[in-house]
């Protein structure tokens, strides 16, 4: 198993290495946001530094009937995922030491996401509102994702998009559930024949209502 786990850690490096070596794209529209001090570009959201990631989570209204992801729960709670994703946001003072500002961007109001944060502990997150076609033309209108942008200057380029499991990279308690004998007790896994598992994302749950989970 040690040896397998260096293979895997070997592969995530060569794949890391090339995604380096990847073209970038120049963004040439100008895209704005709402923040809790009044109107940003996207170039405000660097804050100075060098390298940008921006989440695209949907913590804002929707349908509730299924043709958007996750918010049967507003305005209590937004896309469960997306909280989750949200749950596992790090001190982001060690991303600033390399030169790079995480934020997150969503459709809801600035009063919608203050409240929210206040009530699920997100407050060091910085989180702006979309008002433009941002989400559209960076494949994030329709479904989460992280897009990366670099700058020179004041010339902005986006590098890369992960979106899908692909955003699994950032929310560690999945590998914690993986490094387990029981791993995530989802039906899709290849576990033992006894061991319990259950459909993936239904026991997902924000996480201040677990203990109002039906058994």
């Amino acid at each position: 198993m040690l040896v397998k786990e260096k293979e895997l850690m070997r592969a995530r490096d060569a794949l890391a290495a090339q995604r380096r070596r990847m073209p970038w794209m120049a963004v040439d529209k100008n895209y704005t946001f709402e923040g809790p001090d009044g109107r940003v570009s996207l170039l405000d959201l660097f804050d100075g530094r060098r390298q940008l990631l921006v989440y695209r989570a949907f913590i804002e209204p929707g349908t509730g009937d299924g043709d958007v992801p996750g918010h049967p729960g507003w305005p209590e709670h937004g896309c469960v995922g997306c909280s989750l994703m949200a749950d596992h946001v790090p001190n982001l003072a060690h991303l600033n030491a390399r030169d790079t500002t995480l934020v997150y961007v969503s459709r809801a109001t600035q009063s919608d996401l203050a409240r929210m944060k206040t009530k699920m502990g997100w407050d060091h997150i910085p989180w702006y509102t979309i008002t433009d076609d941002f989400d559209d033309d960076f494949g994030v209108k329709d479904w989460h994702g992280t897009n990366a942008f670099i700058r020179d200057g004041d010339r902005m380029f986006r590098t890369y998009l992960i979106n899908g499991r692909g955003d699994e990279a950032f929310v560690n308690t999945w590998p914690f559930l993986d490094m387990t004998a029981l791993g995530r007790q989802e039906d899709w896994e290849d576990s033992p024949e006894g061991y319990p598992q259950g459909p993936p994302y239904e026991w997902w749950r924000w996480h201040d209502t677990y203990d109002q989970r039906t058994p």
